[in-house]
């Protein structure tokens, strides 16, 4: 029984080739319910919707898992809470034409992390304020998640190329001291995350968990100088270097779509239709 659930439990392929289009994660769809489906999935006939992950049952069929497109609670869906995240077979979804169905290449997700309520620990969540009211890198995208660790491990299930965590991290150097970092994960891990808590490692470790991880991580860390003098400010030294920090993040968000640009050997998708 317990290899049942485990098989049944296993992610499918990266991509499926639905209709000569190949579909996966990020690939806009439009929904086309079969006749019999309940009253439900024939109230989403015809809505566009983006695809979270592609899953394979134990009899080797496939099952799209979709958010709608225009939800407002899509993070909810992202997160696998009911009613906001739909399962629809190959034959029921319709790939959209533009770019193939797929979103831009290049995507990269900038988490701006830590709490506000520490001082200096807020510096990722100041920075992805100070990025959110600038003009952006074509293709990045970024949210501030706080401590919601379980919310970005499910977020980078998503077809990002990389993401950059933007954090406070005491290593001994000077106040306000940048450094960025690539996270070397050890294979065999499986340490949980703190659902309220924010520790990018452990992060990145359950994300690759539970199906995926962008190809390119990077860590900007900044050195903080005192997490308890003002609870809700960030210290001087700190607070000067959120717009350098904002500079280097955008710099190696172009390196990574830079990168992603360049056409790699993958395994080619199985062929639905």
């Amino acid at each position: 029984m317990t290899e049942f659930w485990t098989r049944m439990a296993g992610r499918g392929p990266a991509e499926v080739v639905i209709a000569g289009v190949p579909v996966g994660p990020g690939s806009r769809v439009r929904l086309r319910p079969r006749a019999q489906a309940d009253v439900f999935d024939l109230v989403l006939d015809g809505r566009v919707a983006v695809v979270e992950s592609v899953e394979q049952d134990d009899e080797g069929a496939f099952h799209i898992a979709v958010t709608l497109d225009d939800d407002p609670g899509r993070d909810l869906g992202e997160a696998r809470l009911p009613g906001h995240r739909f399962f629809y077979s190959a034959e029921e979804i319709e790939p959209l034409g533009e770019q193939d169905g797929r979103p831009a290449p290049g995507r990269v997700l900038v988490a701006g992390i830590g709490n506000v309520f520490l001082g200096d620990d807020g510096f990722g969540v100041e920075v992805a304020r100070h990025l959110a009211g600038q003009a952006g890198v074509p293709g990045m995208e970024v949210v501030d998640f706080g401590i919601r660790g379980m919310d970005l491990a499910y977020a980078l299930q998503r077809d990002y190329t990389g993401v950059v965590f933007v954090d406070a991290a005491p290593r001994g150097l000077a106040p306000g001291t940048l450094t960025v970092l690539e996270p070397d994960l050890p294979d065999g891990d499986d340490a949980p995350v703190e659902t309220h808590g924010m520790d990018p490692v452990r992060v990145l470790r359950l994300a690759r968990q539970l199906g995926r991880l962008p190809e390119r991580v990077r860590v900007v860390c900044c050195e903080p100088a005192s997490v308890e003098e003002d609870p809700f400010e960030l210290s001087a030294p700190v607070r000067a270097m959120v717009g350098e920090a904002a500079s280097l993040v955008k710099s190696l968000v172009m390196e990574m779509i830079a990168e992603s640009a360049t056409p790699d050997a993958r395994d080619p998708a199985p062929t639905v239709r």
